[in-house]
């Protein structure tokens, strides 16, 4: 497995066991965690644990499926940096209720979901006499 892509699968475990602690957190002490708690946690779950594992295992096995190189190893990379740069905006966004901090990390996060779309279009499309 290429190193990038055990990190995405490693990240996105930091993801679901961080979501988890904040469920349980918030659910103790509902008071405790600042901000808007629910979209926080919702957002680490989905963009964090789902979204980041469904990174790494399509990086991984989708170009071997198709029988083809992953078209873009360069945009697979900026996936990961933006991914990871765009979540942890959100969080410190819903944490401080500043919503040009969400917006700004919403939309680096979008941009991963954008080149991580591109890259397994080309990735996966039909080459040869059968296509």
């Amino acid at each position: 497995m290429h190193k990038r892509n055990r990190w995405f699968v490693t990240i996105a475990l930091v993801y679901g066991l961080l979501g988890g602690l904040v469920a349980l957190v918030h659910l103790s002490a509902p008071g405790l965690i600042p901000g808007n708690v629910a979209r926080m946690h919702g957002h680490i779950m989905l963009l964090g644990f789902i979204l980041m594992m469904i990174y790494g295992v399509a990086l991984h096995v989708l170009p071997r499926f198709s029988g083809n190189a992953l078209h873009s190893e360069r945009m697979a990379n900026w996936q990961l940096y933006l991914a990871n740069a765009g979540l942890p905006l959100m969080i410190a966004g819903w944490l401080t209720l500043l919503n040009w901090l969400v917006l700004l990390g919403g939309a680096i996060a979008y941009s991963a979901i954008v080149l991580f779309g591109v890259n397994m279009l080309f990735t996966v499309k039909p080459h040869g006499p059968w296509r």
